[in-house]
C-alpha cells in the first residue's frame, strides 16, 4: 500500500470535491446574481441581520481581507448596507437591504436544485455534511481552521 498515492489522500478528495461542488453551484446562483462566496455571506445574513463583520467572518471562517471585497460587491449590488456601529466606531455592522431580504425567497430553490444535480439522497448529503463538520472540528482542535480567521 502506497501511503502517498494521490487517491488515498483526504486532502486531495476534499479539494477536488470542493471545486466540483462550487462549480455545480455556479449556474444555479448566476440567476440570483451571486457567486458562491457571496451566497455564503447572504446565508449568514438571512439567518441574522444586522450582524457585525467580525461575526460573519468567524461563522464563515474567513479573514477580513477575504470578506471585505465580498461585502463591497454585495453592497454595490444593493443587497446589503455596511454601517458603522454608533456605540463602537471600530465595529462595522452589515444589514440586509429590502432587496437582499427579498432575494431569500428566490434562494430557497437553490438547495433542491443542487440535490437534483448531484443525484444523491438528502440523507446521504446530510450524513456527508455531518462527517465534514466533524473533520472541521478536528482541524479546529488541531489549531488549523482558526488560523484563517486570525490572519
Amino acid at each position: 500500500m502506497d501511503l502517498l498515492a494521490l487517491d488515498r489522500q483526504v486532502c486531495f478528495a476534499l479539494a477536488a470535491a470542493s471545486r466540483s461542488v462550487v462549480a455545480l453551484y455556479r449556474p444555479v446562483l448566476e440567476p440570483l446574481g451571486l457567486t458562491h462566496p457571496q451566497y455564503l455571506v447572504m446565508l449568514a445574513l438571512w439567518e441574522k441581520s444586522p450582524r457585525r463583520v467580525r461575526d460573519i467572518a468567524d461563522q464563515l471562517l474567513l479573514d477580513s481581507a477575504t470578506l471585505s471585497p465580498l461585502l463591497k460587491r454585495l453592497e454595490a449590488a444593493g443587497l446589503i448596507e455596511r454601517i458603522r456601529d454608533p456605540k463602537d466606531e471600530r465595529a462595522l455592522n452589515v444589514t440586509l437591504t429590502p432587496e437582499g431580504a427579498a432575494l431569500r425567497s428566490r434562494a430557497e430553490e437553490v438547495p433542491a436544485q443542487i440535490v437534483g444535480r448531484l443525484g444523491m439522497r438528502v440523507e446521504e448529503l446530510e450524513e456527508l455534511r455531518d462527517r465534514l463538520s466533524l473533520l472541521l472540528a478536528a482541524t479546529e482542535r488541531a489549531g488549523i481552521a482558526g488560523s484563517a480567521t486570525s490572519a
